[in-house]
């Protein structure tokens, strides 16, 4: 029997190609355990969310909400703007809140990290963005928090993450990632018996 993998949608809260936070998605692909698969879905061509045009949604939402269906687990980087969410992360989040009886993300594992160049590493951003995934009703990961301060200093000119203590973090993030997808998997197949 070949190994199963775990499908984790990773989803990056800025628009910019060099962000920090596309930087540490990357290496928490590098971090990750070998039989989970981060797989980035892009935000780009998510128009502005508007309910006179929510139904059917527009094909940039239903590509996003198909893919997140299919992922076993979800983990967003987050940056921090003005001490809360950017407006691309949340315009996203309100597309996939409609209809509320099509959410891609119930019960569905969660991780969230996140880089800024301040003090406090998206603490507010992560804040915030825990109180809307409670409309999901999504299985949010609380622990190891992985909040990257000062990011200029951790990430080589590549992009490169170059602090160990961080990618230390990420590795235990993953791990319990993969026992929330494990554990949901078992409860879901006793369910079926």
């Amino acid at each position: 029997m070949g190994e199963e993998f775990i499908h984790v949608a990773g989803i990056v809260g800025s628009l910019r190609r060099d962000s920090y936070n596309r930087w540490l998605l990357r290496a928490a692909q590098q971090e990750a355990p070998p039989t989970l698969r981060i797989a980035e879905l892009g935000l780009e061509g998510i128009p502005l969310y508007n309910p006179d045009g929510a139904s059917p949604p527009p094909p940039a939402v239903q590509q996003l909400k198909t893919a997140l269906y299919a992922a076993d687990a979800v983990i967003i980087a987050t940056p921090e703007y003005n001490h809360s969410i950017p407006g691309v992360l949340k315009n996203a989040l309100d597309w996939l809140s409609v209809p509320p009886e099509e959410n891609p993300l119930e019960g569905k594992p969660v991780a969230i990290i996140g880089a800024t160049t301040g003090n406090f590493g998206t603490l507010r951003a992560q804040l915030h963005l825990r109180q809307v995934l409670s409309y999901f009703n999504a299985d949010v990961l609380n622990r190891p928090e992985v909040l990257v301060a000062r990011a200029k200093e951790k990430f080589g000119p590549d992009g490169t993450l170059q602090d160990e203590l961080t990618r230390a973090l990420l590795r235990q993030l993953l791990q319990e990632l993969a026992l929330r997808v494990w554990r949901r998997r078992f409860l879901s197949a006793l369910e079926q018996h």
